[in-house]
């Protein structure tokens, strides 16, 4: 078995989240404005990640935006790659979740590649503090 690069393995919440689209104009956050997530890294190569709105109420007729996934990882210092075998959305079960990560100002930052979001294509960024070892 590969070591895991200790700088990820922890239990981290979000701190921030953002969205931009490909001309680089900043769109609504993923996740609303008060986004709530935990992400976990053990050190045996297992993660598992729950992101939501984390408002109380939303304003009517929008839908809460949430996702959460776990599956088996690998990271070799900036990409990170999980092998999905549960989720929320049963389209990501069996496929990986592909994430470019940095480390800065105390914050992990992860990438998720471009994708389709609340109807646009995105480039996101989700900044995550650590909370525990």
């Amino acid at each position: 078995m590969t070591a895991i690069d200790p700088r990820i393995v922890g239990t981290w919440r979000t701190k921030s989240t953002i969205g931009r689209d490909d001309a680089g104009q900043v769109l609504p956050p993923p996740y609303g404005p008060l986004a709530m997530g935990l992400v976990v890294f053990q050190s045996d190569g297992r993660m598992m990640a729950v992101l939501c709105d984390g408002r109380a109420a939303l304003p009517g007729g929008e839908p809460r935006q949430f996702m959460s996934y776990a599956g088996n990882y690998s990271f070799d210092g900036t990409t990170l790659s999980t092998r999905v075998d549960a989720s929320s959305d049963a389209s990501r079960i069996g496929g990986d979740q592909v994430r470019h990560v940095r480390f800065e100002n105390g914050l992990m930052v992860l990438a998720p590649p471009r994708r389709l979001y609340a109807g646009v294509m995105q480039h996101q960024e989700l900044a995550w503090e650590r909370i525990g070892a």
